[in-house]
C-alpha cells in the first residue's frame, strides 16, 4: 500500500484532511482514532516507514487478553493525519466525525538496543511476516500487543484481516469497557462535540465550507491587512532576518494581578520559527539554526500557518508518556552533538512538539509593538493546532496554575503583562517561577571514574560571579547513560587543559582534568546549601539532565 491510495480516494478542496506528503522524518508515534463514518469504528495508526500504517478496527482495541479485536489492513496515511480531528463533509470518502481518542509512542518488540535504522528494518520485517510485536505508552493503551495476520481467509476475503490481541502484562485488564474511556485526548471532546464544533467542517446539518488549510498551492482565506493591520501598534514592516527572543525575569511567586496571564513554563528548545511561503526556518535563542535537527516540525508548520509568512516564538519539547516536557528526553532526542555546541538528530524516535505562544509577524504586518493579549488572539487565528504544532494556553489564575503544575510536576510557570510589546531582552514585564530546581552551569572539569563507570566519574561545575570569575558550585555523578557519558567524555577530551578555569578550590577525593569553560549543562539539584567560613554556595544532589546546546557559557550566572 502507499500514500497514492490515501490521495487517489480523496477530494482536497472539500476535506479538511491533511494532503498526503510522505514524511521521511518522523518518530515513532501512534494514534487511534474514533471515526463515526457508516459505522462507528476505531482506527489504528503505527507512524512506520515515513506514512502511519492503518487499520480499522470495529470494536477499537482492548486492554483485556482474551479480546481478539478484528483489525482490517487499510491505506496508508500522511503522518500529518495523527493530530487530525473534527468532520469530513458529507459526499467524501469517510464522511462522518473523528476524535483522537487515543496518542503516544511505540516500540518493536525486541528493539531495545538497535539503532534508529535497525529498529525500523526490525519492525518492517514483523509486519511484513504478518506477526508484529509491539509495546505501546499511550494516554489509555499501554503495554505489550500483537497484530497477527490472519492466514485462513472468509469466501471474498481480500487478505486484510488481522487480529489486535493485548498480551499478559502488568498493563492488562480483565473486562476492559472501551466505553468508559471515552473522549478525545486532545481536546477532552466526546463526538457530538466535535461534531457540532461551529470550526468543525460540518455544524448540525447546516453545510458550512471546509477551513482550507495553507500548502504550497493554496490560499488562506484570512484578510491579514484588516484583522492585524487594524490593531494599535502593527506595523508594516518585512520580514526580519534575526531576531533576540524576549526572556522572562525569575522571581519567586507569580503577581496575582488581573494585568497578567499565565502559561505553563515548557522545558525544552526556545525557538523562532520563521514561516514563508510554504517553507519554515527553526533558529534558537542564540541564533543557531535548529531547522535540521527538528526537520519534521519544520515540514508541519507551514501547513499549520494560515498565512504565507509569520514569525513565531516557541518551545520545542520532548513530551514523556504523561505529556510533560523532559529536558532529558531532549537530550536522548539531540544527542550530545559533534562539538557541544550543534543540536543533532540522534534518536528520531523520541517524539517531540512546537508549543507556539506568540505572535511577532504575520504578512506584512510587525506586532512587536501590539500588546500580548491581541498577540495572542491573532496567534489562534493563525494557527491550526495538531499533535505535533500546539498552541500554549493561557490562564487568569496565576497561584492556582502554580498549584496545579506543582501536582503535575512540570517546571514552573511563566507570568507576563496582558499589555506587554515584545522586548528583545530580558525583562520585568515576564516573569518565570521554578518549581523544580535547575540551573544551567559551566563544566571545568571531570574526575577519574570509580567502580563501573568507564569514562569519568562527575562533572565538575561552575557559575561566573558578578566579577566573572569561575567559581566551582558542585559536581554532577549522576543522570548519565552509557551513550551520554560516551559522547561528552569525547568533548571533554577535545578541551582538556592544564589550567583550572575555577577561581576558588574544587575539592575532589579523585583526580580532576581541567578543562576549557565551554560545555553547559542542565542540572536538577535539591537545593543551594552554603559552605565554609566564606560561605561559597553547592548545589546539594546534583543531576545530569543534558548539555545545553543553545546557550552560552558566559550565561550561566550567579544572581
Amino acid at each position: 500500500m502507499s500514500l497514492t491510495e490515501y490521495e487517489r480516494k480523496r477530494k482536497f478542496a472539500e476535506t479538511p484532511e491533511p494532503k498526503a506528503v510522505r514524511d521521511e522524518s518522523g518518530g515513532w508515534r501512534f494514534v487511534v482514532q474514533k471515526h463515526r463514518a457508516t459505522r462507528l469504528h476505531y482506527d489504528f495508526r503505527l507512524e512506520l516507514d515515513g506514512v502511519l500504517k492503518s487499520w480499522a478496527v470495529p470494536k477499537g482495541p482492548s486492554l483485556d487478553p482474551a479480546e481478539k479485536r478484528l483489525a482490517m489492513e487499510v491505506e496508508d496515511h500522511p503522518v500529518e493525519y495523527i493530530g487530525f480531528e473534527g468532520r469530513i463533509p458529507e459526499g467524501n470518502y469517510g464522511a462522518g466525525t473523528v476524535m483522537v481518542w487515543d496518542e503516544g509512542t511505540w516500540e518493536p518488540v525486541g528493539a531495545e538496543k538497535m539503532s534508529a535504522e535497525e529498529r525500523e528494518a526490525h519492525a518492517l520485517a514483523m509486519l511484513t511476516k504478518g506477526d508484529l510485536k509491539f509495546e505501546l505508552k499511550g494516554k489509555k493503551l499501554r503495554g505489550s500487543f500483537v497484530l497477527a495476520k490472519m492466514r485462513s481467509r472468509r469466501p471474498g476475503s481480500k487478505g486484510t484481516e488481522w487480529l489486535l490481541i493485548k498480551h499478559r502484562d502488568g498493563e492488562v485488564k480483565d473486562g476492559y469497557d472501551i466505553e468508559e474511556h471515552d473522549g478525545s485526548v486532545l481536546t477532552g471532546r466526546l463526538m457530538k462535540e466535535i461534531a457540532e464544533d461551529k470550526k468543525s467542517a460540518e455544524w448540525g446539518e447546516k453545510k458550512v465550507e471546509a477551513p482550507k488549510r495553507l500548502s504550497r498551492e493554496r490560499h488562506v482565506p484570512i484578510d491579514w491587512a484588516k484583522l492585524a493591520g487594524g490593531v494599535k501598534g502593527a506595523k508594516k514592516s518585512a520580514m526580519p532576518k534575526e531576531v533576540t527572543p524576549m526572556l522572562a525575569t525569575p522571581v519567586d511567586a507569580p503577581s496575582p494581578s488581573r494585568d497578567w496571564l499565565y502559561e505553563i513554563k515548557w522545558d525544552g528548545y526556545r525557538a523562532l520559527a520563521f514561516v514563508e511561503n510554504g517553507r519554515a526556518r527553526l533558529v534558537s535563542r542564540n541564533q543557531n539554526d535548529l531547522t535540521h535537527a527538528f526537520a519534521e516540525l519544520a515540514a508541519e508548520l507551514p501547513g499549520r500557518v494560515r498565512a504565507h509568512r509569520a514569525l513565531l516564538d516557541g518551545e520545542i519539547v520532548a513530551l514523556d508518556e504523561h505529556g510533560r516536557s523532559s529536558f532529558s528526553l531532549m537530550q536522548q532526542r539531540t544527542g550530545v552533538g559533534r562539538n557541544g555546541r550543534t543540536v543533532g538528530r540522534a534518536h528520531t524516535e523520541v517524539p517531540i512538539a512546537f508549543y507556539a505562544f506568540d505572535l511577532l509577524q504575520v504578512e506584512e504586518w510587525s506586532l512587536m509593538e501590539v500588546g500580548l493579549a491581541e498577540r495572542k488572539r491573532l496567534l489562534r487565528e493563525a494557527l491550526e493546532p495538531d499533535a505535533r504544532v500546539r498552541y500554549s494556553d493561557e490562564f487568569d489564575n496565576g497561584p492556582k496554575l502554580l498549584a496545579a503544575a506543582r501536582e503535575q510536576g512540570l517546571e514552573g510557570i511563566v507570568a507576563k503583562q496582558r499589555s506587554s510589546k515584545y522586548e528583545q531582552k530580558r525583562s520585568r514585564a515576564w516573569s518565570k517561577v521554578k518549581i523544580t530546581q535547575t540551573q544551567e552551569c559551566v563544566i571545568g572539569g571531570w574526575t577519574e571514574p570509580k567502580g563501573g563507570r568507564k569514562y569519568f566519574g562527575s562533572l565538575v561545575l561552575g557559575m561566573y560571579d558578578k566579577g566573572g570569575r569561575l567559581i566551582s558550585v558542585g559536581q554532577a555523578g549522576t543522570g548519565f547513560t552509557q551513550e551520554t557519558e560516551a559522547g561528552i567524555y569525547k568533548l571533554l577530551k577535545s578541551r582538556e587543559t592544564a589550567k583550572n578555569p575555577f577561581a576558588n578550590k574544587v575539592e575532589s577525593s579523585r583526580g580532576i582534568h581541567y578543562v576549557r569553560p565551554e560545555l553547559v549543562a542542565e542540572i536538577k539539584f535539591a537545593e543551594w546549601t552554603h559552605e565554609g567560613q566564606k560561605g561559597g554556595v553547592k548545589m546539594r544532589a546534583p543531576v545530569f539532565l543534558g548539555l545545553r546546546l543553545d546557550k552560552t557559557a558566559e550565561e550561566c550566572r550567579a544572581a
